[in-house]
């Protein structure tokens, strides 16, 4: 490397070559889960609406999309973290959020057509579907030792990454 140039790390993702640093985002947008729960949370807005005027509905259209959102949000926190234990986490949040989703569009039966209900119970089944699945894939390539996930670190804490981060002291050790 010459004048100071930094040196970029590149990884391969489905076939192509992406920077480190892009791939979050790149792999976020891509990712079925992220994908699928953008499209319920739509899909909740939408629903939602027509159940606006019914006063007995004010709570439930405020959880529900609250509830939609945070399946996103989640994700989204996630794809943020660089340690895998708390991406896994994050995950796990999420699929709570879509079980949540779930279980109130099954109880909004008094007032959404049963197949609007079906689609969106099957939506968040996929997304629940793929979060565990995900969940599953990263804690076995942890314990095997097969991550292939680069840019996440298992258990790591910021004062690793950043060295100006104050490790946190114990009663036993004063701090660094």
């Amino acid at each position: 490397m010459s004048g100071g140039s930094k040196k970029v790390s590149s990884v391969e993702c489905r076939g192509e070559q992406i920077h480190e640093r892009f791939m979050n985002q790149h792999a976020l947008e891509n990712f079925g889960a992220y994908i699928k729960a953008k499209l319920l949370f739509d899909h909740v807005v939408e629903d939602m609406a027509e159940l606006r005027n019914d006063p007995r509905c004010f709570r439930l259209i405020a959880q529900q999309v609250a509830s939609a959102d945070s399946v996103c949000a989640n994700i989204e926190e996630g794809y943020g973290r660089l340690s895998r234990s708390e991406y896994i986490r994050l995950l796990d949040f999420a699929r709570g959020s879509a079980r949540e989703t779930l279980g109130r569009y099954d109880r909004m039966k008094h007032w959404l057509d049963a197949s609007v209900i079906r689609h969106r119970v099957g939506l968040a089944d996929e997304i629940i579907a793929i979060l565990t699945r995900t969940m599953q894939t990263l804690q076995s390539q942890h314990r095997e030792g097969t991550a292939k996930t680069s840019y996440l670190r298992d258990d790591t804490s910021l004062s690793d990454i950043d060295p100006s981060f104050p490790r946190h002291s114990t009663p036993d050790t004063p701090p660094s």
